[in-house]
């Protein structure tokens, strides 16, 4: 390991979702995450800085293409897109997972289903198989449970791209480019308390869902520990992926 801590520079999209749990967790294993406030006008590089060790994109009431709402996003499209190439890791949640496929040749469009609340995805073969994902602990069989709020999704991969989880709603749950870039539909960050505050935020999703969100906050708080227990290990996997890459740059 390095002498120092490696670095995770997390990009807030909105100001109701800043790194929460996914933020902790990096923490937890050594890791100093530095949040770039996207939301609050903070500038965001079009390529990784130096002295990061990773990129953890996190999510937003926009879509990816939304840059009349969000200007800074091209730039954070450009970043994600530099780390893929350069070998960074990247964890990109909801919003950020769809900038991290649209960044690299996928596309992201507005789906038939709105996922607001408790979903379940399983994994992949692939997704057995990858080191970040094959962490992630199932509360009943192979279902894993998620919290989710999104109306768009990706709707084509990019070339190259692993899918590593799935469900019935909503095809690409999580997918992988490179060794070390995994986007997520879903929003391992989110404590209940924080879900059930976004009811006070409606957007397009909620609206066009029809969904009592503190119905279905209910059904998260519920099912809390079952998220914490099935993404703090994953969580903490892509962290070893960051440590790996500060050593690599640093050496012994």
């Amino acid at each position: 390991m390095t002498s120092s801590a490696p670095v995770v520079l997390a990009i807030q999209n909105d100001p109701t979702d800043p790194p929460l749990l996914v933020g902790e967790w990096l923490e937890e294993d050594g890791i100093r995450v530095v949040v770039l406030g996207a939301c609050f006008g903070d500038a965001v590089p079009d390529h990784v800085p130096g002295d990061v060790h990773g990129i953890l994109a996190l999510g937003g009431s926009m879509g990816a293409g939304d840059v009349d709402v969000a200007p800074w996003l091209p730039a954070e499209q450009s970043l994600l897109a530099d780390a893929v190439k350069t070998g960074v890791p990247v964890l990109g949640l909801c919003l950020g997972g769809q900038l991290l496929a649209a960044a690299t040749g996928g596309r992201v469009e507005l789906g038939p289903t709105q996922e607001i609340g408790l979903a379940y995805v399983r994994r992949t073969v692939d997704g057995l198989l990858d080191p970040v994902m094959s962490q992630v602990v199932p509360s009943m069989g192979q279902d894993v449970p998620s919290a989710q709020w999104h109306q768009d999704a990706v709707t084509a991969l990019p070339e190259g791209a692993v899918l590593l989880l799935t469900n019935d709603a909503c095809r690409v749950q999580a997918f992988r480019l490179g060794d070390s870039a995994y986007g997520l539909q879903l929003h391992p960050e989110l404590d209940a308390a924080t879900f059930r505050s976004w009811a006070d935020y409606p957007d397009d999703a909620l609206r066009r869902s029809g969904i009592d969100p503190l119905v279905v906050a209910d059904d998260v708080a519920a099912a809390e520990a079952d998220l914490i227990a099935a993404w703090r290990p994953m969580t903490r996997a892509w962290g070893d992926l960051v440590w790996a890459r500060a050593a690599s740059l640093t050496g012994p």
